[in-house]
């Protein structure tokens, strides 16, 4: 075993199986692992990036001086908790925090799990591998991408990404920044962009959220995400952001860089309107249609999934957080989007049922009235997560901004035209038949980019694949397997 179990440079092989074993440390998993270690449970903590906070709690490296990373944050004390909680659990040893592990497969093996991650950075990846009694995956969402003519311009980046630039690197994508795609992130992207001295022209927004009308009483239930939303306007409004809804950005031009950008209004269907199209100089594109629950590893253990209500899939899991697997529970966006709150809510929650089958019997004092407690918020937060994937959910009509040589898949540089033939002309009928004819998401991302718009061209909703691996993996380290994990 290494002297520091979190120094990524050596294997870390615990010679007994923690009791739970999280996959994630944003929101979601640094949650569950410190209540796990709170309730008494022996946990490691695996997590791909090199501190905890995750994606939405991405925030600055110490090197780069940042005076107030909270600035850039909601909810930043609530992660400050946590992260000195992860903390103090490390250091008693009720936590193994192991950063830079990329765990890309999960294997039963004698009533017990063994976790398979890559672990620390190129050239220096080294084989890791972790035995828990219990798994909770946490392993968060990626950005979905719709895309259109010149999308794969030098300056357009998901809007995710672009936050992402700011939080961890602070640096801006452009100083006149579009905002553009569908989902209450663009309102936060744009205000943080706006903020830090970029100059926003517009948020366009593809959806109506007139679209939230039928869900008053879900709105209702969370003044706390109304008066969010409120002060996401009144940003936009004091740096003068324009707010276009039903619209989306359809093309984007230049040469060796984005010039502009061209905005056209949006039917029900999103279908772009014939006479409406307008041109927006700028020199960067944020762009983003919501969030993907990020799913291989719980497929690839065979957990069961549902369609969303906002057309992606996410896992199935039960009151207690737990999937159709047992022994492996999930928590966060892997059971749909719903932000940092609710993520937050069902770790603590899927920590209090773990401990509860490890350990039936020993019950925590007020565990009880506690797991009630997250239970009846859970319900709240995920009725609020519905009506918002609802209202944003893509409309069918969006291929309309796609003529045939408009690139789809990036990787493969596989354009619409082609994806077309092949379910139009060549009789297929699912995405993977399309991917097998055309190599649309066989390139490096495997789809993550270009999944939802190959299943759209192909006429099928968007599946989640079964996959061995959830990332590359060296040959090395599948030679290494012992031959009962392979």
């Amino acid at each position: 075993m290494p002297t520091s179990p979190s120094d990524p440079a050596e294997p870390f092989r615990p010679a007994e199986p923690v009791d739970l074993a999280v996959v994630g440390a944003g929101p979601a998993g640094l949650a569950a692992a410190v209540t796990a270690a709170g309730l008494g449970l022996r946990v490691a903590l695996l997590d791909a990036g090199d501190r905890p906070g995750g994606q939405f709690y991405r925030h600055p490296a110490p090197g780069l001086g940042a005076d107030r990373p909270e600035a850039l944050h909601h909810g930043w004390a609530e992660f400050a908790t946590r992260e000195a909680a992860l903390r103090a659990h490390e250091s008693a040893g009720r936590i193994t925090y192991l950063p830079l592990h990329h765990v890309w497969t999960v294997v039963a093996k004698e009533g017990d799990w063994t976790l398979h991650a890559v672990a620390g950075h190129v050239p220096d990846e080294r084989a890791a591998a972790v035995t828990a009694r219990a798994v909770l995956i946490a392993t968060g969402a990626y950005e979905r991408q719709l895309p259109f003519p010149g999308w794969s311009l030098p300056g357009v980046v998901g809007a995710g990404g672009a936050q992402a630039m700011l939080k961890g690197g602070l640096v801006l994508p452009g100083r006149r920044v579009v905002v553009a795609g569908s989902g209450p992130l663009l309102l936060a992207v744009a205000g943080s962009l706006a903020a830090a001295g970029a100059a926003v022209p517009a948020v366009v927004e593809a959806a109506a959220y007139t679209a939230y009308a039928g869900r008053v009483p879900a709105l209702l239930r969370n003044p706390g995400k109304l008066v969010e939303a409120a002060a996401y306007g009144g940003a936009l409004a004091r740096h003068h952001v324009r707010l276009l809804t039903r619209h989306a950005v359809t093309e984007a031009h230049g040469t060796d860089r984005i010039e502009a950008v061209t905005v056209a209004r949006l039917d029900r269907d999103w279908r772009p309107l014939p006479g409406t199209a307008r041109r927006i100089p700028c020199d960067a594109l944020a762009v983003g249609h919501g969030l993907v629950p990020q799913l291989e590893l719980a497929t690839g253990l065979g957990c069961a999934t549902r369609p969303g209500p906002d057309a992606a899939v996410a896992l199935e899991v039960d009151a207690l957080q737990r999937t159709s697997v047992p022994g492996i529970w999930s928590a966060g966006e892997t059971g749909g989007i719903g932000g940092a709150q609710l993520a937050l809510t069902e770790g603590e929650l899927a920590a209090h049922s773990v401990a509860a089958a490890l350990h039936p019997g020993r019950t925590a004092p007020g565990a009880d009235r506690r797991v009630e407690r997250l239970a009846r918020r859970r319900a709240r937060l995920r009725a609020f997560a519905d009506a918002m994937a609802a209202a944003h959910r893509p409309g069918d009509g969006w291929t309309g901004w796609l003529r045939d040589d408009a690139v789809v898949c990036r990787c493969e540089e596989v354009p619409a035209g082609r994806i077309r033939e092949a379910a139009q002309d060549l009789g297929a009928r699912d995405a993977r038949t399309v991917k097998l004819l055309t190599r649309a998401g066989m390139g490096w991302c495997q789809g993550r980019m270009c999944g939802p718009a190959v299943a759209a061209l192909a006429g099928q909703e968007p599946a989640a694949d079964r996959r061995p691996f959830s990332c590359p993996v060296p040959l090395s380290h599948l030679a290494e397997l012992p031959a009962t994990d392979r």
